[in-house]
């Protein structure tokens, strides 16, 4: 639902309360799991919405007073609070962008570098960083929950969890591959050299998603901890990979200081992976409904970050551009996820029509 709905946001967020507060609502506990998320996103959306419209009314009723006045002094505070009340709006129209059925949830973040040896690994490293600095930024929680390091600099791979409203919906526009142009540090040549590092974005399963994993299909190892942690962790087998044999895919958690813990936010990564992979071939099933078209495929480039000849950001999606490149690797890049947001829109918008057609 589209958040500037605001009466039928309103007409849902009644009947949603009705039902939670009827004597039978727990009864279903499915229904109820997705029934309160809504329910709170609703609640959230609306009181925001509210807010606005009382704080643009305030500065209204404030710059009719200062002109009956004539009273400069109203100006600076009446500036200040459009410039707040602007930004609010900003973020209001880039919520209103994601109504996808998991854009609400938390994501899980994969970071994975090409070929390249060293400048890739290190570049891995900078996005992580990157990523980091973004979640820090905006308020999110972050959780590492395995990181590998590379041999002589950066990382070999790095899977970390980002908890906030809208996590899911924010950086899933980042999945892609992320290319690096820069004279490397660790070529005594002082060539330049192009980097590539791909970005997997999931939405982290909550508990009302039905991910059946039999325990029989599973192969779960456990290893040394090599990051850090404490003593405890380096001196003990607690980091735990699990391998889901029908799908081959492997998770694996480390950074947790006990064996049980690590178990139980792998576990977690692998139904969100299950998750995701159910999603894509839906995905699949419908291309196939509706035939082939030109679209961004799976893995391919989204961004370049050149630091030499010159320094540039830019988005081959988008167009999106800065010469910035100091501010975006210090976590600066809403304007590229807002602008990814936009096209990922235009792009479900052109799908409907063809559907349409």
């Amino acid at each position: 639902m589209n958040i500037f709905e605001v009466d039928k946001s309103r007409t849902e967020l009644t009947r949603l309360r009705n039902e939670a507060s009827s004597p039978n609502f727990w009864d279903s506990q499915e229904r109820a799991r997705k029934v309160m998320p809504l329910l709170s996103r609703l609640e959230e959306v609306l009181n925001r919405y509210d807010s606005v419209t009382a704080r643009a009314e305030d500065l209204n009723e404030m710059n009719e007073l200062g002109l009956e006045e004539e009273d400069p002094g109203f100006e600076d505070e009446i500036s200040q609070g459009i410039d707040r009340l602007e930004k609010e709006i900003r973020d209001i129209e880039t919520a209103s962008l994601m109504n996808g059925e998991f854009d609400g949830n938390n994501a899980i973040l994969s970071i994975h570098p090409g070929a390249g040896g060293l400048e890739s690994q290190d570049w891995a490293e900078m996005l992580l960083r990157m990523y980091l600095r973004y979640s820090e930024r905006n308020g999110f929680e972050v959780d590492l929950n395995d990181v590998q390091a590379g041999e002589g600099a950066g990382i070999k791979s790095a899977t970390f969890t980002v908890r906030g409203p809208h996590a899911y919906g924010l950086l899933s526009c980042e999945k892609g591959v992320h290319r690096l142009v820069r004279i490397s540090p660790f070529d005594f040549s002082n060539r330049r050299h192009t980097s590539f590092v791909s970005l997997d974005v999931i939405p982290e399963a909550d508990e009302a998603v039905d991910i059946d994993i039999d325990p029989k299909e599973l192969r779960i190892d456990t290893y040394r901890s090599s990051g850090a942690g404490g003593q405890h962790v380096n001196v003990t087998d607690s980091a735990v990979r699990i391998t889901h044999l029908p799908t081959g895919i492997v998770v694996q958690c480390q950074n947790e200081r006990s064996q049980t813990s690590n178990k139980v936010i792998a576990m977690k990564i692998l139904k969100s992976k299950l998750l995701e992979l159910a999603m894509r071939e839906k995905e699949e099933e419908i291309k196939e409904l509706r035939g082939k078209r030109k679209e961004i495929s799976w893995g391919s480039q989204i961004r370049s970050y050149v630091f030499h000849p010159y320094q540039l950001v830019k988005d081959h999606r988008t167009a999106v551009e800065t010469g910035n490149i100091e501010a975006v690797m210090d976590g600066e890049i809403g304007r590229f996820i807002e602008e990814g947001l936009r096209f990922r829109k235009k792009q479900e918008g052109s799908s409907l029509l063809q559907e349409i057609n």
